[in-house]
């Protein structure tokens, strides 16, 4: 190396740093003739390269109610998940970007008897945002409030089979279940299961106390959360605070990123991307991942508990029309499996449930069933931006099998607490999870929380069950490809199409390589990202 190449090189690094300011750097590289434009992008690329404190992050989000509370058995928007994800709250591992799961509050996992059992221990020296100290009580009663016979928390699914949960000293925890479970680890990266502080056997989760990178400063269910960094915190994190606020209408939320008043926003309007391309210091965000929007039918309410009023209804709907009218092609079309292509043991299962209104009329005749009305209830935004289009475009579209959907404008706030899971046919969207078995655990197990069509297979329960603890990789292939083929033939769950998580985020901040499972880098992105 020269020696010239050797200064660049460490001036660049101190910008790198932040030890070098824009105005220094410039002039030191037009010194030795490097030209303004490839300074400013050396600048620019070297300011961005590696992480560095500083700076309040704002985030405008498309998700949040006035109905939340901090209560994580209750978190189930894309506003609170993100609390227990890298907010307020630390959960015992993490995913990488690749899909791996990795230690964080916990420093070891250690199956054994075939996965019956687990040894836990924790990292050492963790304390809370209150000052307490983390040990294995705290981590026993944070389990315990998910998995009790009264919870309801969605958690519950993640953590099947637990039967025992008991502390050996202060720093390992021992985890005993029913059956076994190979993918134990990855079910504590769930958002509701970050850690929190005990007394007596119960959590404290009033205050928003956790152990995770920031301290809730204050909180408005529905509109704003302000976080200060945690000087504490066991890892590493950059921005010194955050601004979370809820802004449903996504003409609103474009025009506070427009206005400069929010770095980043999720759920974009897919209509007008092409304004935020144009628009200055802009990197468009846009992940695919194993997330799908759907339209779940309750199948214990009619008139969806007929098995063939599902079906028609499934090739009553053009998808591929959905993708290129409200995705934009930012995204791909479903066929009512929710297990991303690109989940280990996805299947494709068949027939492909392609749009055939003849088909749907069909079915529909040999069933007995002339002039089918039906319901749908469906948010402007609260389910994902472009619903209600959707809806309409699904509507039209049945018209020609002969069934007319009456389209329901229900009001965004309250939506996820009084519509989803309660009325018979009603418009969704999920985030991606770890693992096949989390995917169909929390969705359509029989008793799961969120199974939000009432889908009880015996068979499909008794597969689940049994994949969980298989070791036999081509035996545990089979028993999910099984499972999914249930689901697509005979569920409720309606998969209308895969979507990218696609935003807008100015370039003032950086990021490494991104999660794809959830939005907002996995729910990480206020720990992991940082000011260029």
């Amino acid at each position: 190396m020269t020696e010239f190449e050797m200064k660049l090189k460490q001036v660049t690094k101190a910008v790198s740093r932040g030890k070098l300011s824009r105005r220094d750097f410039m002039s030191y590289a037009m010194s030795i003739g490097i030209t303004a434009a490839a300074a400013n992008t050396m600048f620019a690329t070297a300011a961005r390269a590696e992480p560095k404190k500083g700076g309040i992050f704002k985030y405008g989000s498309g998700h949040g109610s006035t109905t939340d509370s901090l209560d994580p058995a209750t978190w189930t928007n894309g506003f609170n998940f993100q609390f227990g994800k890298s907010v307020m709250g630390a959960p015992l591992t993490q995913l990488n970007p690749k899909g791996e799961v990795t230690m964080h509050v916990a420093e070891s996992f250690e199956p054994s008897d075939g996965g019956k059992k687990w040894i836990i221990k924790l990292r050492k020296g963790i304390t809370f945002h209150n000052g307490k100290t983390l040990d294995a009580s705290d981590v026993v009663a944070t389990i315990n409030y998910h998995i009790g016979p009264d919870s309801k928390s969605p958690a519950k699914e993640y953590l099947p089979g637990v039967t025992s949960v008991k502390a050996d000293g202060p720093d390992t925890v021992i985890i005993e279940l029913s059956s076994g479970n190979v993918d134990l680890p990855y079910g504590f990266t769930d958002y509701h299961l970050s850690m929190y502080p005990a007394t007596d056997g119960k959590i404290e989760w009033e205050k928003g106390i956790g152990c995770g990178p920031y301290v809730l400063k204050s909180y408005e269910p529905g509109v704003k959360l302000v976080g200060e960094r945690n000087p504490n915190y066991f890892a590493d994190t950059w921005f010194d605070g955050i601004e979370m606020i809820t802004i449903s209408d996504v003409a609103a939320r474009t025009n506070a990123y427009l206005s400069g008043e929010v770095h980043f926003i999720d759920r974009a309007d897919l209509k007008t991307i092409d304004m935020l391309k144009s628009a200055p210091n802009t990197e468009i965000y846009n992940q695919s991942g194993p997330t799908p929007y759907t339209a779940p039918m309750l199948c214990d309410a009619a008139p969806f508990d007929n098995p063939a009023v599902r079906k028609a209804i499934k090739y009553a709907i053009n998808r591929q029309e959905l993708v290129d009218k409200v995705l934009y092609g930012y995204g791909k079309v479903g066929n009512d499996n929710p297990i991303g292509s690109q989940m280990k043991y996805a299947i494709d299962p068949q027939p492909q449930h392609t749009y055939d209104p003849e088909k749907a009329k069909a079915i529909l005749k040999e069933a007995g069933i002339e002039n089918l009305k039906v319901d749908f209830s469906c948010p402007p935004n609260a389910a994902y931006p472009g619903a209600l289009d959707a809806a309409l475009l699904m509507q039209e579209s049945a018209k020609a099998a002969g069934i007319e959907i009456n389209v329901i404008r229900e009001p965004d706030d309250g939506y996820w607490s009084n519509v989803w899971l309660k009325k018979p046919w009603s418009m969704c969207y999920w985030g991606g999870r770890p693992t096949v078995d989390t995917m169909l655990s929390i969705s359509l197990a029989a008793d799961a929380p969120w199974n939000d069509t009432h889908f009880k297979s015996p068979r499909f329960n008794e597969l689940l069950v049994q994949a969980r603890s298989e070791l036999d990789e081509t035996k545990r292939a089979a028993m999910y490809a099984e499972c999914q083929q249930i689901v697509h033939d005979d569920g409720g769950q309606i998969v209308l199409m895969f979507y990218n998580f696609v935003g807008a985020l100015n370039t003032a901040v950086a990021h490494g390589e991104l999660n794809s499972d959830q939005d907002s880098d996995g729910g990480y992105m206020v720990e992991r990202w940082w000011m260029a």
